[in-house]
C-alpha cells in the first residue's frame, strides 16, 4: 500500500454547495466529505475502558538479567490496568550488530506481551539523542564551523598560531580586581577564588573576552571542593546565548582537578565568561589556574557535509594526500564506544611538507555535544536517512509491531555544516523535511500502522522557537512537517494546557506523556487540562529514572478521572489513492462505530457499522466511490470485547 497524505481540513461549511455565480472546483469524483470530530453516544462505561494506559520501559535487552526486571515491570503494569508498552533500547539502532541471544530476548518480550495483553510500541529514530545510530559512523554527528584558522608550518607541522590572540585576565586568582566583576559571595584565598555556603545567593566571577568569530576555543580551569552542595559551572554568554552546555562533573569533595570547557565562538566578537555557581547551600568551592586558548582540529569531522579545506594564506588551495597528510582525529567519537564522544583530548596535528614559515589558513568542522555526550546527528547528510531506512526495516522485521514511535526529542545542534546550510532552510525546515520523511519510511515499511512522535520539538509553546541551545535558526514551523495522522505525546507539563490545544486545533491525536518521576497525582492535572480537546488516546507513565514505584498509584489516579465524551469522538478522513475516495476512520480501538451518510446534511442513514480495531486508521470506504454528492460521519456506538 502506498503512503497516503492526508485530505486538506475540510469544515463543514466549506462542503456546502458554493454560493450562485461562483464557479465550483472539479472534483474526482464528485464526492464531498464531511469530516469532523462528533460526539460519542457509547456510555460511560465504555469511555472509560477507551482510555489507554501506557508505561514507558528502557531496557538493555542484550542482557539477559534485564528481562527479569522488565517481566516484573510488565506482569505489574498489566495487573494495574495498563494496556500499551513504549519500549526504548539503544540496540535498536544496532540491530545488524546483534546476536541471536539479542533476537531471542525479543521473542521473549513479544511472547510476554501477548501473554499479558499489551500492546508493545518500539521507539526507533533517535533525531536528538542520537548517539546510538552514531555507533555506525561518528562523523555523522552535527559539527560546528571553523573559518580561516591561522597555521604556520614549522619543522614539518601546520601549527596553529592564535589570531588574534586571546587574553584572560587574572586567570591565576592572584588578583581578582583583574575581572570585570564579581559577586559578593566570591573572595580572594591566598591566590584563589573561593565560595563558602553561598546559601542559595549566586556564587560569580565574570570577565568578557574578545574572540575570533568561528574559532574553536579550549579552556581548563581547577576546581577543589570540600562538602560543597551545588554545582560548579563555566558558562559563555553573550545577551540570551549560550555557548557551551557542557558540565564540568565536578564532585561534592574533590581535591585539586582540571576541567575542561570547549566551544566555538560562531558568529560573536564577544562574550562574557562567568566561573561561578547559580545553586550553591553549603560547603566550599575553590576555582584556580583559568586558562584559554585558540586550538584546532579538536574532534575533527570528515563528512562530503562538513569538508576540511585548507589553502594558502594568499588563496591558494592545498590538495589532501599531496600537499599534507591525510588528516583525521582518531580519538573523535570514540570515547566508550562508537558514538561517544569526549569534550577534550590533543587534537591530531597538520603534517606537511611546506617550507617553515608557510602561512595556510584552516575550515572545518568540528562535534560539538550538549551536556552529558548528548550528540545530534546530521539530518541532511544521506547517509543518515539510509540509516534510518536500514533501522525501520530491522526494526519492523524483529517486532511485527503496530505502530511505532520516533524519537525526535530536545535536538540541541543543528544547521551548521555544509550539508544543513547549502539547503537554504530555515531550522523548523530542516526539521519538518526529517520527520516528514521518517514518517514515510515508517508506513513504507509498516503500512497503515501507527506513528507517534514527542510533541517537544514541534511544539512553539516548548522547544519549536528561537534561540534553542546551539540551534542555528528557528525552529518554528516543524510542526509542518506532521501530517494528522502522527500521534502527537505531549510532555511539558508547565505549557501543558497551551500544548494540548496547540496540537487538538491541528487535528492530531495526542498521548499524554506524565510522571516524570515526581507526584503521580499530577496525572490529574493533565487529564483535566486535556478534557476540551478530542483525540486524547491515553495517557502513559513517563520515568526516565527506571522509576517504577507508583505504577499502580499513577494507574489509579488515571481509573478514578471521569473521562469526557470528547475523548471518544471519532474523525472520518477523505483521502485519494489510484484517482480514487477512501474514507478511513480515525477513532478509538476498543470502541465500534457506526458511520452515517446523507445527501443534504439533513436526512441521515446508517451506512455501516465498524469496529476500530486492528492496524488503524479503519478503511470504511471502497475505492469505487460513487460520484453522486455525499457526506458521512461518525458516532461511537457500542464497546467491542468484554
Amino acid at each position: 500500500m502506498q503512503s497516503l497524505r492526508p485530505a486538506p481540513d475540510l469544515a463543514p461549511h466549506r462542503l456546502l454547495p458554493p454560493p450562485a455565480g461562483r464557479k465550483a472546483r472539479p472534483r474526482l469524483p464528485a464526492i464531498l466529505l464531511l469530516l469532523a470530530w462528533l460526539a460519542s453516544t457509547a456510555g460511560a462505561g465504555s469511555a472509560q475502558a477507551a482510555l489507554q494506559r501506557w508505561v514507558y520501559c528502557s531496557q538493555n535487552l542484550w542482557v539477559d538479567a534485564n528481562l527479569t526486571a522488565l517481566e516484573s515491570t510488565l506482569r505489574r503494569a498489566h495487573q494495574a490496568g495498563y494496556t500499551h508498552v513504549l519500549i526504548a533500547d539503544s540496540k535498536f539502532a544496532k540491530l545488524g550488530d546483534m546476536d541471536a541471544r539479542y533476537f531471542r530476548n525479543v521473542d521473549r518480550v513479544k511472547h510476554l506481551a501477548a501473554e499479558l495483553a499489551l500492546e508493545l510500541v518500539p521507539a526507533l529514530f533517535s533525531i536528538g539523542y542520537s548517539n546510538d545510530l552514531l555507533w555506525h559512523d561518528p562523523n555523522l554527528i552535527e559539527a560546528l564551523p571553523v573559518q580561516d584558522s591561522l597555521l604556520v608550518v614549522e619543522g614539518g607541522v601546520a601549527r596553529l598560531q592564535p589570531d588574534p590572540p586571546v587574553a584572560l585576565r587574572g586567570g591565576d586568582f592572584a588578583n581578582l580586581a583583574l575581572w570585570d566583576w564579581k559577586d559578593a559571595t566570591v573572595v580572594a584565598d591566598t591566590g584563589t577564588a573561593r565560595v563558602t555556603d553561598p546559601r542559595g545567593a549566586n556564587a560569580r566571577i565574570v570577565q568578557k573576552l574578545r574572540l575570533q568569530p568561528f574559532r574553536q576555543y579550549h579552556l581548563s580551569v581547577q576546581v577543589k571542593t570540600a562538602d560543597f552542595a551545588g554545582t560548579p559551572e563555566v558558562k559563555l554568554l553573550a545577551g540570551n546565548r549560550s555557548l557551551t552546555y557542557q558540565p564540568l562533573g565536578v564532585k561534592r569533595t574533590q581535591d585539586w582537578q582540571t576541567h575542561h570547557i570547549v566551544f566555538n565562538s560562531l558568529d560573536l566578537s564577544e562574550v562574557n565568561l562567568y566561573l561561578g555557581c547559580w545553586n550553591g547551600s553549603t560547603g566550599t568551592l575553590w576555582w584556580d589556574h583559568a586558562r584559554i586558548e585558540e586550538v584546532a582540529f579538536l574532534n575533527l569531522v570528515r563528512r562530503p557535509g562538513a569538508p576540511l579545506e585548507v589553502r594558502h594564506e594568499d588563496g591558494e588551495a592545498l590538495v589532501e594526500g599531496a600537499d599534507f597528510t591525510p588528516l583525521r582525529d582518531p580519538k573523535m567519537g570514540v570515547r566508550l564506544w562508537p558514538g561517544s564522544y569526549d569534550v577534550y583530548h590533543e587534537p591530531p596535528r597538520l603534517q606537511t611538507s611546506l617550507p617553515d614559515g608557510t602561512r595556510l589558513r584552516a575550515s572545518y568542522y568540528h562535534a560539538m555535544t550538549v551536556y552529558d555526550d548528548q550528540a545530534m546527528i546530521c539530518p541532511s547528510e544521506p547517509r543518515t536517512l539510509e540509516l534510518l531506512r536500514d533501522q525501520a526495516r530491522r526494526m519492523h522485521a524483529a517486532w511485527s509491531a503496530r505502530g511505532y514511535f520516533m524519537s525526535h526529542d530536545e535536538i540541541r545542534v543543528l544547521n551548521w555544516c555544509a550539508a544543513c546550510r547549502r539547503r537554504g532552510l530555515e531550522a523548523g525546515a530542516i526539521v519538518a523535511d526529517n520527520v516528514r520523511t521518517c514518517a514515510g519510511i515508517l508506513r513504507e515499511v509498516n503500512p497503515g500502522g501507527r506513528i507517534y512522535v514527542w510533541s517537544d520539538m514541534f511544539d512553539p509553546h516548548h522547544n519549536a522557537r528561537r534561540d534553542y541551545y546551539l540551534v542555528r535558526g528557528d525552529l518554528a514551523g516543524s510542526w509542518e512537517g506532521l501530517d494528522r495522522d502522527v500521534i502527537i505525546v505531549p510532555w511539558y507539563y508547565d505549557k501543558r494546557a497551551a500544548s494540548l490545544k496547540f496540537f487538538a486545533e491541528r487535528g492530531h491525536r495526542q498521548l499524554i506523556a506524565g510522571y516524570y518521576d515526581a507526584q503521580p497525582e499530577r496525572a490529574r492535572n493533565w487529564l483535566e487540562a486535556a478534557t476540551p480537546y478530542p483525540g486524547i488516546q491515553g495517557i502513559m507513565y513517563t520515568t526516565w529514572q527506571r522509576k517504577f514505584t507508583d505504577l499502580e498509584k499513577f494507574s489509579e489516579v488515571v481509573a478514578a478521572f471521569p473521562v469526557p465524551e470528547t475523548w471518544s469522538q471519532a474523525r472520518l478522513d477523505a483521502r485519494i489513492r489510484d484517482r480514487q475516495f477512501e474514507l478511513h476512520l480515525m477513532g478509538r480501538t476498543e470502541l465500534s462505530y457506526a458511520v452515517l451518510t446523507s445527501s443534504d446534511l439533513h436526512a441521515w442513514e446508517l451506512w455501516q457499522t465498524t469496529p476500530a480495531t486492528g492496524v488503524d486508521p479503519v478503511l470504511v470506504e471502497p475505492a469505487a466511490s460513487p460520484q453522486a454528492q455525499r457526506f458521512f460521519r461518525a458516532l461511537a456506538s457500542s464497546a467491542v470485547g468484554p
